[in-house]
């Protein structure tokens, strides 16, 4: 199996991020998974409001996420875990990613919760 790319954070650029969150969507995913910290297995990610994702569209969100820096995949058997990278990006990026994620809360977006900014999360 291919090894999954996961930029060094130093590669991390502001526009991949914006990028990558300007879906709500994947604000929704991604904001799951900050809160979580680590999330067991893609298919827990499949829904988002009153939607469930296909496989296929949840893959590539996936696929996005990892590719701006703001998640760690790994593989575990058939599963995947996907681990937040908030603290890094935080450190490089400061108040970022809570300010993107803050704009889609105001806005009511389903699922896009603020991204927490301590406990689990914010050390993952």
């Amino acid at each position: 199996m291919r090894p999954l790319f996961h930029p060094a954070i130093e590669d991390v650029r502001p526009g991949a991020i914006l990028h990558a969150l300007s879906d709500p969507c994947r604000a929704a995913i991604f904001a799951r998974i900050a809160r979580a910290g680590c999330v067991e297995a893609c298919s827990t990610l499949s829904a988002v409001g009153d939607r469930v994702i296909p496989k296929s569209s949840l893959s590539s969100h996936v696929k996005v996420l990892r590719e701006a820096g703001l998640i760690r995949c790994e593989r575990h058997g058939v599963e995947m875990r996907n681990h937040s990278r908030c603290a890094e990006v935080e450190a490089r990026f400061p108040g970022l990613l809570s300010a993107i994620m803050n704009a889609y809360a105001s806005q009511g977006d389903e699922g896009a919760d603020a991204v927490p900014s301590e406990g689990p999360a914010a050390s993952a």
